[in-house]
């Protein structure tokens, strides 16, 4: 079968591997679409980062070249010896994380803080950017009836949003900023809608971004090339909001961040960074801010399709293009690259 494979940064190809067979525990899906993610594109321009090229993961045990794809969804083709949860047939999504299941934090149930940590579709183990993929049974969810495929696509990001708002301290009322209004700043939207954010006020530089952050549930959107961000948020707040999320991996964000929240505020850090981001610590010191860093989700997708059932995180919002395998890198990659009116491209990996 075609998949396409990260061989190295700017370097991902169509190749021909052998079709994945369900072993003892594990589910077989045909892929319905995979959403190209924020994380795939750090890795096509400045990976590795989740990849493995120096050894082998620690759980898929694979090294690259790897399939990539892990925001997707799916039919079950073919199960494996004592499968019960799902059976062929069946519609699912997949929480596509790699646990070892032994180290302390997955002891505690926080899995996705193992000290192995990999992705389904970046850290070897097979991903969504191929006509089939294999999982153990652990990881597949159900998808409710009603919502489509190109729908559960989605579930993957928009547990990351919903992820980042349940660990911080926001409650129902409270204010909040969101700096980058890309897929992940776009869905935390959603998801601070569904918590009871009073106001959300969105930092972008596109306007076409910031029009659909509007369109979402915006209070109000800031562009940071016309007036600081920081300052005209502490304006429209009173002093400034109780939590932001960073959410564009620009070094410099994260000190507006900080100087958008109020006193005893706390900055949420949703991005996956490619370099060091430096900030000046008596400003979360002389008011008593907290900074949090946050990965993935965990124990959040019944939660996230739950919310779909009820219309949040919209697919036919959020999704702008939808392509074949075969244009992966031109019309997916490069596409994100030079077109900033992009915010979700599915792939038809079996097109």
């Amino acid at each position: 079968m075609k998949a396409a494979r990260w061989h190295k940064a700017r370097d991902i190809r169509i190749d021909e591997i052998d079709e994945p067979d369900a072993g003892p525990g594990q589910v077989k899906i045909r892929v319905g679409w995979t959403g190209i993610c924020g994380s795939d594109l750090h890795e096509y321009l400045a990976g590795p980062i989740f990849v493995p090229v120096s050894a082998p993961h620690p759980v898929s045990k694979d090294v690259a070249p790897i399939v990539m794809g892990h925001e997707f969804s799916g039919v079950v083709e073919a199960v494996g010896e004592g499968v019960t949860r799902v059976r062929p047939g069946d519609r699912v999504v997949v929480e596509p994380i790699l646990a070892c299941g032994t180290c302390a934090p997955c002891l505690h149930g926080k899995y996705n803080v193992c000290d192995n940590l990999g992705f389904h579709g970046l850290s070897g183990g097979g991903g969504g950017f191929a006509p089939f993929t294999v999982v153990g049974e652990r990881w597949v969810h159900p998808m409710p009836e009603g919502l489509s495929l190109e729908q559960g696509a989605l579930v993957e990001p928009a547990a990351v949003a919903l992820h980042a708002v349940r660990i911080s301290p926001l409650r129902a009322g409270d204010t909040a900023a969101v700096f980058g209004a890309g897929p992940i700043g776009l869905l935390l939207i959603e998801a601070l809608r569904a918590a009871g954010a009073a106001a959300i006020h969105v930092v972008e530089l596109s306007g076409q971004r910031g029009a659909k952050a509007l369109e979402l549930g915006a209070t109000s959107v800031i562009n940071p090339a016309e007036v600081a961000p920081a300052e005209r948020i502490r304006e429209l707040t009173g002093g400034g909001v109780e939590v932001a999320f960073e959410v564009t991996g620009v070094p410099a964000v994260l000190q507006q961040c900080i100087d958008a929240t109020r006193y005893e505020g706390e900055v949420v850090v949703v991005s996956i960074w490619e370099k060091e981001a430096a900030f000046q610590p008596n400003t979360v010191v002389l008011k008593e801010r907290s900074l949090k860093g946050t990965i993935a989700y965990r124990d959040v997708f019944p939660a996230v399709l739950d919310l779909m059932t009820r219309g949040f995180f919209p697919a036919e919002k959020l999704v702008t293009k939808k392509i074949a395998l075969a244009d992966l890198v031109e019309e997916g990659f490069e596409a994100l690259v030079r077109e900033k009116t992009q915010i979700k491209i599915l792939v038809e990996p079996g097109a």
